[in-house]
């Protein structure tokens, strides 16, 4: 989440597996033996604190938090963890982990770099210029298998259908980036960066890129489209990509379309018809958290796409629905008819501040894909701090939502980790808590993967 962590020296350590069968833990391993699949990743930040945000001071290093991706596989009602130290940030959208959809290996990228020696401050961390691949061939034991330096800065990525390519958006000082960059028998290929200015997205403001930051890359589901979330100028740009001999490249693909303020992350539905944008809404003039963050409710916009063979393509926005305060990720069931936002609301504000609450929410919304219509089912509260990414599992029965931390003096079950819903479908769409997973501090995106 960046509200208001560049080439670090951390290093990432040895697995930890851990087989999950002690009565402390026996819950959640009940909890996620209910979903659809055989694998879950989960990505924690160890160098912020939620009121960092506020203060911009980093936890002391005697609380021992760290970058750790969790990998929580389930086979026959049995669930096994295993962890590795992966340099990761929550200043970025949730959306710097992804698995491939055989699950056999993770992407991530740093949008900062891991705390050096005597950091105090959020200003003491370095940015971030890494993208990471985790082999998860034997999960009980996951490896780094390889890591690419791209541009300073990555906010997101996403990884293709056919799990061989990864798109990642960065914002350097001098240009927003489109990067593409193969993956193949466990290694990357070369780079392949392209500057959003020279593919027609310019800006006019004064400062850094002419105002223009690319927060979200999302593959199209045929694997031939892209399309880049550019929130400081509330509009969506579609590219169509192609991968010959000489090298990856990417052309506009029609018309960016405007949508709602502050367009932070996005979503294809599965049917390639529709593109979905959570518009959260803040005011990027603000100087404190209080002005930049929202109090009214963000929004979500549907946008109709071009056919995929259609000359002169024009993708054309449908309509635009108040989803809950602060929504910062969002998730699309596999048959595209449910949608969620995930709801930070006051959560991101420390206590003793007026705004502070204890309950976050999530936004569930159904979808017609005939029609193009989203409406807004309700708001589902839970406890925690900033909860940010979420995903529904491979048949859409469960929605899994993060929690970066938990209140002060809150139990285990109201701490980082997994929150898991039962979604329940029907005429009258609900969500019903199963209960959380119980993770390492600083949880901020999850992935599934069968």
């Amino acid at each position: 989440m960046r509200i208001l962590k560049r080439l670090a020296t951390g290093t990432l350590t040895s697995a930890v597996s851990i087989t999950v069968t002690s009565a402390a833990l026996a819950q959640s391993a009940d909890i996620l033996s209910a979903i659809t699949a055989g694998r879950v990743a989960v990505i924690s930040d160890g160098d912020y604190i939620a009121r960092t945000y506020a203060d911009s001071a980093l936890p002391p290093e005697e609380a021992g938090h760290a970058d750790m991706l969790t990998v929580l596989s389930i086979a026959d009602g049995r669930v096994t963890k295993s962890a590795i130290s992966v340099s990761n940030s929550v200043t970025a959208a949730p959306e710097i982990l992804e698995l491939t959809p055989d699950g056999r290996n993770a992407f991530v990228t740093e949008r900062l770099g891991q705390r050096p020696d005597g950091a105090r401050t959020a200003r003491d961390l370095p940015a971030g210029n890494r993208v990471f691949a985790i082999d998860l061939s034997d999960a009980a034991n996951p490896r780094l298998a390889d890591t690419a330096e791209i541009g300073i800065n990555p906010e997101s990525l996403a990884v293709s259908p056919d799990g061989r390519t990864i798109a990642i958006v960065s914002n350097t000082s001098e240009a927003s980036l489109l990067q593409i960059v193969e993956f193949s028998d466990g290694r990357f290929g070369d780079v392949a960066k392209f500057d959003l200015a020279a593919l027609g997205i310019e800006g006019s403001a004064e400062g850094a890129r002419s105002g223009v930051t690319a927060t979200n890359v999302q593959w199209h589901p045929s694997g031939r489209y892209l399309a880049v979330n550019i929130n400081t100028q509330d509009r969506i740009a579609f590219f169509e990509f192609r991968n010959a001999e000489a090298g990856p490249s990417v052309q506009p693909w029609g018309n960016t379309v405007s949508v709602g303020r502050d367009p932070f992350v996005g979503r294809f539905t599965q049917d390639g018809r529709h593109y979905l944008t959570s518009n959260w809404g803040r005011n990027f003039a603000a100087t404190s958290l209080d002005g930049r963050i929202p109090k009214a409710s963000s929004t979500m916009t549907v946008i109709r796409l071009a056919g995929p063979e259609t000359a002169n393509a024009r993708h054309e926005r449908l309509g635009t629905i108040e989803t809950g305060v602060s929504a910062e990720g969002m998730a699309v069931s596999p048959d595209g008819r449910m949608v969620a936002t995930i709801n930070m609301q006051g959560t991101s504000f420390p206590e003793g501040s007026p705004r502070h609450q204890r309950e976050a929410s999530v936004s569930l919304l159904t979808f017609d894909p005939r029609t193009g219509t989203l409406t807004k089912v309700g708001d589902f509260a839970f406890e925690g701090v900033l909860p940010e990414g979420a995903t529904f599992d491979l048949s859409g029965d469960h929605l899994l939502t993060t929690v970066f931390e938990g209140h002060p003096g809150a139990g285990p079950d109201a701490g980082a980790g997994i929150e898991v819903f039962r979604v329940v479908k029907g005429d009258m769409p609900a969500l019903e808590r199963i209960g959380r997973v119980a993770l390492p501090h600083g949880v901020h995106h999850v992935d599934v993967a069968q």
